[in-house]
Order: C-alpha cells, then structure tokens, then sequence
C-alpha cells in the first residue's frame, strides 16, 4: 500500500501543484498530527514553549546569519517580489543597495538605480527568525535562557529530489541565553532529537557529532582544510574551486563523485581546537554518554551555514532517504546573538525534517478520529428535526454527522454512516418522529435501542465516553 504521506500530484488541464511542492492529504493529516503532536508534549517536558514567526523576512536577515558564501543564499533562496522603484543615487550608493541585495538596475548616464526597497525572502530554516525575534522582542531582560520550539514550513528553491522539498516541514528548537554556553545544554539538546526520533518510532539511526570550536578555531580549520586540498584543485568540481576561495567547508558537502573521492582522502582530527575547545568537547561528548546515546565522532561534519560555533552534529538515516540521509541537524551559534543586534548570548538548537522522517518510518497509515454517531433521516419533516438533534450532540462534544441533502434512501445513509466510521447510527423516521425518539443502533453489535430526543445526548454520552 502506498505511504498516504507522501504526495500525490496529478496533471490536469487546470492548475498543478508547484514543482517541489506536496498536498498533505486527509488519509495522511492524523500522522502528521501525532508527529506534531507527540512533539509539542515531549518539549514541554524539557521546558521548551513554541515560538511562531512569519514564513518571511527581510533578505539581509538570511544573508547576515547564513553567510553570504553558503549554498541557501546563493542559490536556494526563494524571495518574494515587491514594486522596484526608480531612485536617485550616487556609484557608490548603487554599489551599497548591490551589495544588500536589492538593487535590480542602475542607469550612470542618469545616476538612478532601480531598487526593491524592501526585499523579503521566504524563510530557509528557523534559526534566523527565531533569534531575530529573541533580538527585536528583548527576552534576555525576562529570563536568563529562552528555551522555544517551532514547527512549520521552510523554502528552499533546489531541485526536488527524495527528501529533499522546495517547501518542507522541520521540528526545531533554539536555547539561547546570556552565558549559557554549556556542554550540559549542548548533550540536553542532542538528547531532546535523539527522544524526538525514538517517539516518532525510528531507530537505526545514527548521531554524528563533531566540533568547529570558536571562530579562531574555523578560522584554523579553514586554513588547515585549504592546505590539503591546495594540490587536489585541478580534480575538483567548478563548484568546489569556487569554495575553495569564498568557504572551503563546502567542499566538504559537495555530492560530486570525484570531489566525494578526494575528502574521503582527507586525514582530520581536533588538531584545530584550541585547548579550551578540546576541553568543551570532551566534556559535550562524556555528558551524551552519561544519556546512554552513542555518538559516532565525525571530523568532516560541519554543517552548511556559517553561524555554527563549536559541537555541530546530524541524525543520519538508515539509508531509506537516498543521498539525502539527514533526520535532522543541529549545533552550536554562539556568535549569532550579537550579530543580529543582540546581546553577546550563547545558543544552541536542532532541526528534524518531517517529510524525512515519514519517508524513513516508510508505508504507514492512521486512521482519523472516527465520528461517535451519524444521523440517518428518513423524510423532509424528520430532517428539519434530525438536523437540529446533530447540532445539540455537536454542542455536548459527541461528534456526528448527516447527509446534507433530505431525501436519501435508508441504504445511502447507512453506506455514508459506515464509510465515516461511525461508532452509532441514529435513525429519525416518521415513526419515531410521532414518538419524539431515535433508533440507536451499536455499529458493531447490531444492537439497538429506542431513546428519546431529551435522552440521546446523555445516552450517547455514557457510551462514546
């Protein structure tokens, strides 16, 4: 049977679902919910409260703490289009507006520029957001460590592929405080997306960690890292000797064959990490274990986006999901506070992609809340009645449901009553009308009792409760 959570597109002659895009079906909703569901209470556990913000945000926000060299904001990033205006300007104000993004023409003979004077993108991930929000909203000067999640849609315009969505879901949380760089809260995060993953019923899956240090410590690593591949350039992808010069992390990720072949070559361990660094780490690592999680120490791992600092990590499938075999990642940012305009506060935080996680808990089916009763109306008179008893058991919590055309046949109604599922069948006919009652019947016994109109609620109560 085919998994109801993945997607079903189908070409018409009218509209189309956009590329890279799924329609989250009713067969599939009850096991997002649970997902959904199941998360929300897990994070209330570890004292974590959901944070909502808007799917868009200034351009600059995603460039700023991405990094203006990271794959996202070079080529996956899905702006929203605004009204460019003509203005005047100098050279070097164009170049200014050039280097932010929104300047989409210059005339020199005329010294005017034409600009999106305010540029928007849908957002890539949460992390951005939700420290802009920390920034803009002052919740250091309320608590000292802001424990918040989230749960909703990212945009990233990359080609769609197994797992890999222009518009997907992820589950993520953020701790971010002043002088909360702890290794502590470091394994507490690691353990909350181990917990995650083990509730949504996964395992096999592996936790990869590894550690950046500080920014002198990338700094380092960079150096250390152009130093190896220096002699390998002329073997590399024109991608990669691009990032060899603007960020040579990326060479790290890259999915070419041969560019996959020389950093699989490549000899790494913590000689980057600074002594304190080294000291960090082990103790991250040392509190994981005392969780009883097995890390696997993975020196290549070092994420996509510039902000992280310091214990980086990823879930990695089982290898249901292809090349794209990330549950979910996370890491350390203790920099990125402070560059948003905010306070010099330490955070933490991970992401779990939700359409990766039902494609690796594979085929699997959740049946919606089946309806407690359905009302079957035998005539016009009995309707305008039955109609207005549906509302009464609407109101007193016990879900029910009619036909909403008067007129059906016994046999219809009772076809419609067992494909919704329903525990109880009122009948309402003329009969029972001159008698002010309803036939219940029990769906599964065949059982079945007259009750009065002033009883049925109470009845039905004792029964579907």
């Amino acid at each position: 049977m085919p998994c109801p959570c993945i997607f079903v597109t189908r070409m018409t002659n009218s509209f189309s679902i956009p590329r890279g895009t799924s329609d989250i079906l009713p067969l599939a909703t009850p096991l997002w919910s649970q997902i959904e569901l199941k998360a929300r209470d897990i994070l209330s556990i570890y004292g974590y409260s959901e944070i909502r913000t808007p799917i868009y945000e200034d351009i600059n926000l995603f460039k700023r703490s991405m990094g203006q060299t990271s794959d996202v904001v070079n080529k996956q990033l899905l702006e929203v289009m605004s009204n460019p205006t003509w203005i005047a300007m100098t050279p070097q104000e164009a170049k200014h507006y050039q280097d932010q993004g929104v300047l989409k023409g210059y005339d020199p003979a005329k010294s005017v520029g034409l600009v999106n004077e305010s540029a928007y993108a849908l957002r890539p991930e949460g992390t951005a957001s939700v420290v802009r929000s920390y920034v803009e909203n002052r919740m250091d000067a309320r608590e000292s460590l802001s424990k918040l999640f989230y749960i909703g849609p990212m945009f990233r315009g990359e080609r769609p592929q197994k797992g890999r969505l222009r518009q997907f879901h992820q589950i993520g949380i953020e701790a971010i405080g002043v002088d909360s760089g702890s290794p502590y809260l470091d394994a507490e995060v690691i353990g909350i997306g181990v917990r995650l993953l083990q509730e949504f019923g996964l395992s096999g899956f592996k936790v990869k960690i590894n550690s950046l240090g500080t920014k002198d410590d990338k700094e380092n690593f960079s150096r250390i890292l152009r130093e190896r591949l220096k002699s390998k350039l002329s073997h590399l992808c024109e991608d990669c000797v691009s990032r060899f010069e603007r960020n040579v992390f990326r060479v790290l990720d890259c999915k070419n064959t041969d560019c996959q072949k020389i950093v699989d070559s490549l000899e790494f361990d913590d000689q980057h990490l600074s002594a304190e660094s080294r000291a960090y780490f082990n103790q991250v690592k040392e509190s994981v274990a005392s969780l009883s999680i097995a890390c696997e120490y993975s020196p290549k791992l070092v994420r996509g986006l510039d902000y992280y600092t310091h214990t980086v990590f990823e879930f990695e499938g089982g290898g249901a999901l292809g090349s794209q075999d990330a549950l979910g990642a996370g890491g350390r940012y203790n920099g990125l506070v402070q560059e948003l305009g905010g306070p010099a506060a330490d955070a933490v935080g991970l992401a779990l992609g939700i359409e990766r996680i039902l494609l690796s808990l594979g085929p699997k089916e959740i049946s919606g809340k089946a309806l407690n009763a359905f009302m079957v109306a035998l005539g016009e008179t009995a309707y305008k009645r039955a109609f207005v008893i549906v509302d009464f058991l609407r109101k007193s919590g016990i879900s029910c449901d009619m036909a909403h055309k008067p007129g059906g046949s016994m046999k219809s109604q009772m076809r419609q009553a067992d494909k919704k599922g329903a525990g109880y069948v009122l009948i309402l006919g003329e009969d029972e009308e001159k008698s002010h009652s309803v036939v219940v019947k029990n769906m599964s016994t065949g059982d079945q009792e007259l009750v009065g109109w002033d009883e049925v609620v109470d009845f039905l109560g004792r029964k579907v409760k």
